[in-house]
C-alpha cells in the first residue's frame, strides 16, 4: 500500500512537471515570436514590443525557478467545503481543488506556483492562496475540515518520500490505517545537509509562522526573536506572499529587501524567486543611494558620531550655508547692458523656493525660475528707460539672454550652489574646519567634536574642540574610484 501511495503521487507530480514544460516551452515561443518582429523604425511600436517581451521573459524565470520541489504538499478535504473568501488578488477559482475521489473527499495539491490543466482547471494551488492555508494551519484540535495533511519530499523531480498527518481517523480503514509513515517532513528538512545558501522554508511553515507571513498589508509588522528562529525566512516568504494577494496595490512601488550587507543578500537571494517572486529588489544598506556603494567601515568612534542624530541637523545646516544672499548690490552683464541687482531680488527668490517645501536641489529650480523672472521684468523696465520698445512677446527672448548670461549664472550659482549628496559629504569631511563651525555651541566639552580630526590622503589637520577627537576621513583617491559614502 506504501509503494502504491509512492507511485500515485509521483504519477501526479510527473503530471504537473509535463504541464510546467508545457507553459515553458509555450512562453518560449511566444517570446521568439515577439522578437522576431519587424516593427520598423515607431518608437512605440518597438516600446510594445520590448514589454511584450519583459512579460514573457519574466515568466520564463518565473517558471524556471519554481522547477526544485514544485509541488511539495496534498490535502485531503473531508468533505466539500465551502470556497473562503481570499485576500486581495487571489484566485478564487483555485478552491476548485484538483481531483476528486467517489466518495466525495477532494485532494489539494499545494505547490510553489498554481497550475492549470488545458481546461483551466486547477491543478496545483499555489502556497499563498486561502485554500492553501489549511496546509499550514490545520491541526487534530482544529482540522479546519480537513481530513489529511501529506507532505511530499522530493529530490529533483521525482518523489522519494511522503508523509502523513491525519486529523479525522474514522472511516479509516486497517489498509489505509498501513499506508501512513514518516517521521515528519519538518524534522527532514532540519536534517538537510547546510549549503551556504538560505532554502526557502515553505514546505514546513509552521503555524504560528504562517499567522505571520498572511498578516494583512495595513501598517507597520514587526518580527522579534532570538538567533535562528527563522526571522528572515518568515519575512522573506511574507514578502512573496504579499506581492501574491496585493499585488495590484504594489505593483508600481514594488518591494525592497535590505540586508546588513552584500554577503547577508547573496546568502538569501535565492529564495523569493523559489517562491515564483523574482521582481524583488535586494539591497544593502550601503548600497540604498543610487550609484553610491559604501565600502568601508569607519572606527566604531567615527561611527558612533556619524549615526548620532545631531549629526542630520548638522547637515542640514551645512545645506543651508550653500545659499547665501550677497551682501551688496550685483552688477551684471547681459550682452553689453549693466543691470545692478540688490540683494533683496535674491533673497525674495530664495524665500519663494523655502515656501515649495521641496527637496535642495528641487527648490532651487523654483529659486532660478522666480529669480530670472524678476531679472527679466528688471531687465525690460530698464530697456525702456533707454528708449527701447520692449512688449510683452520679448520677454521669451529676454529670459533666454538671462539665462545664457555668464554673470547671472555665477551670480545665481554662488547664491545657491548646486550640490549632490556625495560632493555635500565629501566636502563636509574634508574640511574640519567647516565642520568644527558647523558642531552646535552648546554640545559638552568632553564630547567628540564632529570636526575633530580629518585625515584627507597623507596629510591632517586637527581643529580643536575637545581633548578626545575621533577620526572622520574622506579619502579623496577612493571617491575619484567609486563614490563612497561613509
Amino acid at each position: 500500500m506504501v509503494s502504491a501511495e509512492l507511485d500515485r503521487e509521483r504519477d501526479y507530480v510527473a503530471k504537473l512537471y509535463e504541464r510546467l514544460d508545457e507553459l515553458r516551452a509555450d512562453a518560449q515561443q511566444q517570446l521568439q515570436r515577439v522578437h522576431a518582429q519587424d516593427v520598423g523604425g515607431n518608437h512605440q511600436s518597438r516600446s510594445e514590443r520590448d514589454a511584450f517581451a519583459r512579460v514573457f521573459e519574466d515568466r520564463i524565470a518565473q517558471l524556471n525557478d519554481v522547477d526544485e520541489r514544485l509541488a511539495f504538499g496534498r490535502l485531503e478535504v473531508a468533505e466539500a467545503a465551502e470556497g473562503a473568501t481570499g485576500a486581495e488578488g487571489a484566485d478564487e477559482s483555485d478552491a476548485e481543488g484538483a481531483e476528486s475521489d467517489d466518495d466525495g473527499s477532494a485532494y489539494r495539491y499545494i505547490g510553489r506556483i498554481g497550475l492549470r490543466d488545458e481546461n483551466l482547471k486547477p491543478i496545483l494551488l499555489d502556497w499563498r492562496v486561502p485554500q492553501a492555508g489549511p496546509f499550514y494551519q490545520a491541526t487534530a484540535a482544529t482540522p479546519m475540515g480537513i481530513r489529511s495533511r501529506r507532505h511530499l519530499l522530493s529530490k529533483g523531480r521525482r518523489i522519494v518520500k511522503i508523509e502523513d498527518e491525519i486529523f479525522d481517523s474514522t472511516g479509516l480503514s486497517e489498509e489505509e490505517a498501513g499506508a501512513l509513515q514518516g517521521e515528519g517532513a519538518l524534522m527532514a528538512s532540519l536534517s538537510t545537509q547546510r549549503t551556504g545558501r538560505m532554502h526557502d522554508i515553505v514546505a514546513t511553515i509552521q503555524a504560528e509562522q504562517d499567522r505571520i507571513i498572511r498578516s494583512p498589508l495595513a501598517g507597520v509588522l514587526v518580527v522579534q526573536g532570538g538567533p535562528g528562529t527563522g526571522k528572515t525566512a518568515v519575512a522573506l516568504h511574507r514578502a512573496a506572499y504579499l506581492l501574491y494577494s496585493y499585488r495590484d496595490r504594489l505593483k508600481s512601488s514594488g518591494v525592497l529587501v535590505v540586508g546588513p550587507s552584500p554577503a547577508f543578500l547573496q546568502y538569501i537571494e535565492a529564495v523569493l524567486p523559489s517562491l515564483g517572486e523574482s521582481g524583488v529588489v535586494l539591497s544593502s544598506v550601503g548600497q540604498l543611494y543610487p550609484g553610491v556603494e559604501a565600502t568601508f567601515d569607519d572606527e566604531p568612534e567615527v561611527a558612533k558620531v556619524k549615526g548620532e542624530t545631531g549629526m542630520a541637523a548638522l547637515i542640514e545646516r551645512a545645506i543651508r550655508s550653500r545659499q547665501r544672499v550677497p551682501a551688496e548690490p550685483q552688477v551684471l552683464d547681459i550682452n553689453g547692458e549693466q543691470l545692478t541687482v540688490s540683494p533683496s531680488v535674491i533673497a525674495n527668490a530664495m524665500a519663494r523656493a523655502a515656501e515649495s517645501r521641496k527637496p535642495y536641489n528641487e527648490a532651487r529650480v523654483t529659486f532660478v525660475k522666480t529669480a530670472l523672472a524678476e531679472l527679466t521684468r528688471m531687465l525690460a523696465a530698464q530697456l525702456r528707460s533707454h528708449g527701447n520698445t520692449v512688449d510683452e512677446d520679448d520677454y521669451g527672448w529676454l529670459r533666454e539672454d538671462l539665462r545664457s548670461s555668464y554673470d547671472v549664472k555665477v551670480a545665481l550659482n554662488s547664491a545657491w550652489i548646486p550640490l549632490t549628496p556625495q560632493k555635500l559629504l565629501q566636502d563636509l569631511f574634508a574640511r574640519p574646519q567647516w565642520l568644527a563651525e558647523l558642531t552646535p555651541p552648546g554640545r559638552p566639552r568632553n564630547a567628540p567634536c564632529y570636526g575633530a580630526t580629518v585625515r584627507r590622503r597623507s596629510r591632517s589637520q586637527t581643529s580643536r574642540c575637545s581633548m578626545r577627537r575621533p577620526n572622520i576621513s574622506a579619502s579623496t583617491t577612493s571617491a575619484r574610484r567609486r563614490t563612497n559614502v561613509r
